[in-house]
């Protein structure tokens, strides 16, 4: 079922999220539900704040970067890259050299600017078999990621803009706020 993406302004994508345990209540209808959504917005990813829960869950299928020319060297690895992190967190500090690259976010929409991040991160998460992973992610599978675990921190991807940027876009935001955005995918605005 397609779930309505939490809008910009909803206090939900503040909020640093709670581990859950192999109890949560329905939970691989949550994670299916998470991935219908995301794939009728068009999304990469998607965290558990942005349809409303305040849970440490995000997904991510970043098979559509394998049609795209920048990422032929990791080409094989992208085509079937759809996990699901439960309760991730972060090991050590992520690693290698910072790399611009332009974001979007579906709680964001229509707001794209250029964020700079470490190339690599490591985490230790449990997939949907709850079963205990430890792994090192690069290249745009590690922008990708830490986008979403940001999410579970209610961080945002807007928080790693300048303030003049931030400025800028003002109105913008205000106006997702209030629901003035026309997007293709169903939102959920907090006014």
């Amino acid at each position: 079922m397609v779930l309505p993406v939490v809008a910009y302004g909803d206090p939900v994508l503040r909020k640093v999220s709670h581990e859950i345990d192999q109890d949560y209540k329905n939970l691989q209808e949550l994670i299916e539900n998470m991935f219908d959504t995301m794939y009728d917005s068009s999304g990469v990813g998607i965290a558990a704040p942005q349809i409303g829960k305040d849970i440490r869950l995000f997904i991510v299928d970043c098979s559509p970067f394998e049609e795209d020319e920048d990422y032929d060297d990791v080409k094989d690895e992208l085509k079937d890259f759809k996990r699901v992190f439960i309760n991730p967190k972060k090991i050590g500090s992520s690693e290698g050299d910072e790399w611009a690259f332009t974001e979007g976010c579906l709680s964001i929409p229509h707001i794209h600017e250029d964020v700079t991040r470490p190339e690599s991160v490591t985490l230790e998460y449990f997939d949907e078999n709850w079963v205990k992973h430890t792994e090192t992610f690069s290249d745009i599978r590690a922008r990708v990621i830490q986008h979403e675990y940001d999410h579970l921190d209610g961080k945002l991807f807007i928080d790693y803009i300048s303030s003049f940027k931030k400025k800028l876009i003002s109105n913008k935001l205000k106006n997702i706020t209030k629901g003035k955005v026309n997007t293709s995918y169903k939102m959920k605005f907090p006014s």
